[in-house]
């Protein structure tokens, strides 16, 4: 069993995005650089997507440069969704601005369900991975790394339970295509432990043991089972993981009026989860307790005091 469990942070992408109430990009760098300290392994920090999609974050490109002078060898990977070419072009411009690769790694996302693949993309999981195979190919030329999200890899909000075989093969496709890590995405919450065991059967199954080697698990804690999750997923030898500084986030799929759904697996339980399991990671608490203030500060402010 591996020692060493690598933690991404996606409080400034996957936390933010969903917020209606726009975030000035300077608070958003304050959250980047609370994070670069924590010792966290990767920060994801925006997507370059249409503004017309996600409004919250078509402040990419100044989030970046706003970055740069500060960013350093000593930092996190910074890493960005791109949805397709364009996206991939605005991220490579950001590098080029900055004469170095401020962005390590690059995003790609689909899903293993047709009816999210089409709400999410608007386009079928064929059509997402036919437009990924030049991202992909280009990133990689440019010494980028590249993470595959697949989302609902435990079930859709429109079709149900999937079933772990088929987000196997979509994680398979994206490892052809030459994605270097698949990012699976419990999108709505709905993941019991049992059911990340069937998972990374399957997973084991059609890409190999070693292929969990590459698999980080997106954890949602809609129903508070997330944690049950991570120690499941640890006994069965997964070490990388997504969470969020203040458990921003949460898929709108998995809301109802009256009740936003919770986010993705707060950062802090992760590392106490992670610890508590014997296992060792490159953050500390004291740090991602200041990140996770500053996240809930952020958000509160945005929501004009509701945290």
């Amino acid at each position: 069993m591996a020692s060493r469990v690598r933690l991404t942070d996606v409080a400034p992408r996957d936390g933010l995005q969903n917020e209606p109430s726009p975030i000035p990009a300077r608070e958003k760098v304050r959250l980047v650089r609370s994070l670069a300290n924590t010792g966290v392994d990767e920060i994801e920090v925006s997507s370059f997507v249409s503004p017309r999609w996600v409004p919250q974050l078509a402040d990419a490109r100044e989030v970046f440069e706003l970055l740069a002078p500060s960013a350093g060898p000593d930092w996190p990977v910074l890493s960005a969704l791109v949805p397709n070419e364009q996206g991939l072009d605005a991220a490579l411009a950001v590098n080029d601005r900055a004469g170095a690769r401020l962005i390590g790694k690059v995003s790609v996302f689909t899903a293993a369900s047709e009816t999210f693949s089409r709400r999410n993309t608007n386009a079928t999981i064929a059509e997402t991975l036919a437009r990924f195979r030049p991202v992909i190919a280009r990133a990689r030329r440019a010494g980028l790394e590249v993470r595959g999200y697949v989302s609902c890899a435990v079930a859709c909000p429109f079709e149900g339970r999937m079933e772990p075989r088929r987000v196997a093969q979509v994680g398979q496709a994206l490892s052809d295509l030459g994605a270097t890590e698949i990012d699976l995405g419990d999108t709505i919450g709905a993941a019991e432990p049992g059911d990340i065991t069937l998972l990374l059967a399957a997973v084991g199954d059609i890409m190999g043991r070693n292929g969990l080697g590459t698999i980080t698990l997106h954890l949602h804690d809609t129903f508070g089972r997330a944690g049950e999750c991570v120690r499941e997923a640890l006994g069965l030898g997964v070490t990388s993981f997504d969470a969020s500084s203040g458990g921003l986030g949460g898929c709108p799929f998995a809301s109802t009026p009256g009740r936003r759904a919770p986010g993705n697996i707060d950062m802090l339980r992760l590392f106490d989860i992670v610890t508590e399991s014997g296992f060792s990671c490159g953050a500390t608490r004291p740090a991602l307790a200041e990140a996770a203030r500053v996240a809930t500060e952020i958000l509160g402010a945005a929501r004009g005091g509701e945290a």
